[in-house]
């Protein structure tokens, strides 16, 4: 699609239209395809890499440019680019069906991916295929979710197919190393975070091999630098505890 403004004649070409009602008049904005999104889940901060112009329309397929006193009325103001930012984000996007069905099945596969890549069988510690995962999807009628980020939907997708199969995400294999001191104190508050404790070993620092949830990392670790005032260490020995091989249903 392209289009031409009569008042500067610049040419805008792959376009994005945001269009948003306020104050019973239609406003629209001129993106770059594919950035909008970026810019709504917060991937992309630099407004110029979204806006293909700082200005607002009625019409950018015609090219026809707000007025100043519509503007002012809908907007209570006429800055320009704080109403392009106002339609960036509560604007509705232009999309062809076609456009949008493409767009819904490349986030599915996306989603799928990811929870193929983050969980595993917990009975046998293998990863399920891209391929299954989709077709769980299927089964439960997972509806892909426009205004959320695949890594969000992939943690729904989880919580929901735990309901009707064997699927849990892969644990981390950490090695903890904790003062003499606090060793025992500590050890107690991190129980309930650790799935598997693997080995123990205390000479001089109590060592740890442990196996535990993604989610619970960030807790441990903030957990063991203020307990033990830096003293104490936590090391990654891989990011995920799995088996070879594919899982199969």
């Amino acid at each position: 699609m392209s289009i031409f403004t009569p008042t500067n004649q610049i040419r805008l070409t792959n376009v994005a239209v945001v269009r948003m009602k306020k104050g019973g008049k239609r406003f629209e904005i001129a993106c770059y395809k594919n950035k909008v999104m970026s810019w709504r889940l917060g991937a992309e901060k630099d407004l110029d890499e979204v806006l293909q112009t700082h200005t607002v329309f009625i019409n950018v397929s015609k090219g026809q440019v707000a007025k100043k006193d519509d503007l002012t009325k809908a907007f209570g103001t006429d800055d320009q680019t704080e109403i392009c930012k106002q339609v960036l984000a509560k604007g509705e996007l232009q999309v062809s069906d076609k456009e949008r069905q493409t767009q819904l099945e490349t986030t599915f596969r996306d989603i799928a991916a990811i929870v193929a890549e983050k969980c595993v069988n917990p009975e046998t510690k293998r990863p399920y295929t891209v391929i299954l995962i989709e077709r769980a999807m299927k089964d439960i009628h997972y509806s892909v979710k426009a205004n959320k980020s695949s890594k969000q939907q992939a943690l729904d997708v989880i919580r929901q197919l735990k309901e009707t199969m064997e699927i849990q995400r892969a644990h981390m294999r950490l090695r903890l190393l904790l003062p003499a001191k606090e060793a025992k104190r500590l050890k107690e508050k991190l129980k309930p975070l650790l799935q598997v404790v693997e080995s123990e070993d205390f000479d001089e620092e109590l060592e740890m091999v442990c196996l535990v949830d993604p989610g619970c990392f960030r807790e441990i670790d903030e957990l063991i630098r203020c307990e033990t005032k830096g003293k104490g260490s936590l090391e990654v020995l891989s990011l995920k505890d799995v088996e070879e091989g594919d899982e199969k249903l």
